[in-house]
């Protein structure tokens, strides 16, 4: 493992090394083309200083036209002895159209016998550093760099001298010279170029690979059971969305964990709960069963009618406990659909309350229901309204003592009719109102008997979020409790 992830580092570092090798020998190439330009402008510029007036000084103190013709005796010398000085310099003579009358050259060599008089007149007129370029009579087509100076005889404008200053055996040597730099140049940079990749990238990917090495013993610790460990700094680019993506993943990781640890007390609570709710009926139905089978022959007529009772409100208690724990496991699924259907809620509500009454009056519990005239027609499921109102009535009921009262309020209000469930029962802390919504909490069993599994409340407000609407608690201890949510129209 140890050698797969060397020879990884390793593929990294030559990978940073070949990026940068080439990237700077593409530089340098760029550098040997550029300097390459620029030593041709320089030869270039250098020359024109040098030699750019050459001419003027052989038309100044020699004679070499007379009587509009070239002197042969005496420019032949001149040139001659200037050439022999400056192999580099070739010199014409020009007339006034810019056509070669003399010359000390192999009359071979010499490929035309005019050149551009334009450029000559503009070669005059210009600047030291603005002189353009002119006609090279050995190399048509090849511009050249040149010297020129009128001559004047008798005050009249009689021709020109003119001096090509780079000959064709000075552009062979400086080539071959050229050639060998290029070739130093090159092989300097190429061999600088791969030793600044290879530090470079030594650097860059001991770097990289120690901010690597940080993520993985991070990781590391998270694998082995380290659920806070985290990867600490802020860096920048995609190692930095490396370690964000990591941080995020273990906060949802951990996220997960917790709800699969509350999902699974839930559970252990749920079978709990379940096991007693369930087991308490079934005792006493089995309890009356036996009985009934043992003294069947003996037991008097009232007796059985009395135990057959039992039996049947334990079988109603048992039916209702399972009715309950299947609605919420299928509210929980989300495979309940709520069909919905305009009808008034206050006609809903007084049916449900007759139901109640005889429950209520052998405790003595007041029970009222209290609704404005002309109410709206709620837009909602009945069957499952009709179940919000039973779960709240049957929590009422079983936290408020005898003699007290249980009231509901109807009342519109913009968008639907508020509904308020009120009791005057032992209340609820403040503490405990925040839980009393979750499945299977139940509070103040010291004080009220335990009657259920605790998800009455649950499948209240699952209902009433099918429904989009929210269940609200007001309560103090000792004064009762209030639920209120609106049921939209």
């Amino acid at each position: 493992m140890i050698k797969g992830k060397s020879i990884k580092g390793n593929l990294l570092f030559w990978k940073i090394a070949v990026v940068f090798t080439t990237v700077l020998v593409v530089l340098g190439l760029v550098f040997i083309f550029i300097a390459s330009r620029f030593s041709r402008s320089y030869y270039t510029a250098a020359h024109q200083q040098l030699y750019g007036d050459i001419a003027q000084h052989l038309a100044t103190f020699t004679q070499p036209i007379r009587n509009g013709k070239p002197d042969t005796a005496v420019t032949h010398d001149i040139i001659h002895s200037t050439m022999v000085a400056n192999p580099s310099v070739e010199v014409y003579l020009l007339d006034t159209a810019g056509n070669i009358t003399d010359y000390v050259v192999p009359d071979t060599t010499v490929q035309i016998r005019q050149v551009n008089i334009g450029i000559v007149k503009k070669w005059l007129t210009s600047k030291s550093d603005e002189r353009p370029m002119g006609d090279n009579p050995k190399q048509p087509g090849e511009p050249a760099i040149f010297s020129v100076a009128p001559i004047n005889e008798n005050g009249q404008l009689s021709g020109y001298v003119y001096a090509v200053l780079a000959s064709e055996k000075q552009r062979e040597v400086l080539a071959a010279v050229n050639n060998h730099l290029y070739f130093r140049l090159g092989a300097a940079i190429f061999f600088a170029a791969l030793a600044v990749a290879l530090v470079v990238g030594l650097v860059t990917f001991f770097l990289i690979t120690g901010s690597i090495r940080k993520t993985a013993a991070v990781v590391r610790r998270f694998k082995e059971g380290d659920y806070s460990a985290r990867i600490e700094g802020e860096a920048k680019g995609e190692l930095g969305m490396l370690t964000a993506t990591f941080n995020e993943m273990a906060d949802v990781i951990v996220s997960n964990f917790d709800k699969i640890t509350a999902t699974d007390k839930f559970r252990q609570e749920l079978i709990a709960n379940v096991s007693h709710d369930l087991r308490t009926p079934l005792s006493i139905m089995r309890g009356y069963i036996e009985t009934l089978m043992m003294k069947r022959d003996v037991l008097p007529e009232t007796d059985r009618k009395r135990y057959l009772s039992v039996i049947h409100a334990s079988a109603q208690k048992l039916s209702a406990l399972v009715d309950q724990l299947f609605q919420y496991a299928k509210l929980e699924a989300n495979l309940v659909v709520p069909e919905k259907e305009p009808f008034l809620i206050n006609e809903l509500v007084s049916d449900i309350l007759m139901a109640y009454q005889l429950k209520a009056a052998e405790r003595f519990i007041g029970l009222h229901l209290e609704a404005n005239h002309s109410l709206p027609r709620v837009f909602a499921d009945i069957a499952l309204t009709e179940r919000v109102f039973q779960n709240l009535l049957d929590n009422a009921f079983k936290f408020t003592p005898d003699g007290g009262s249980i009231r509901i309020i109807l009342s519109a209000v913009a968008g639907g009719v508020k509904v308020e469930v009120v009791d005057t029962g032992i209340g609820i802390a403040p503490e405990d109102q925040a839980y009393i919504f979750e499945r299977y909490k139940q509070f103040d069993k010291t004080t009220a008997p335990k009657k259920g599994m605790g998800i009455g409340l649950a499948i209240v407000k699952k209902i009433l979020e099918l429904h989009q609407a929210a269940i609200e608690v007001v309560s103090e201890r000792g004064r009762g409790t209030a639920f209120l949510f609106v049921m939209p129209t």
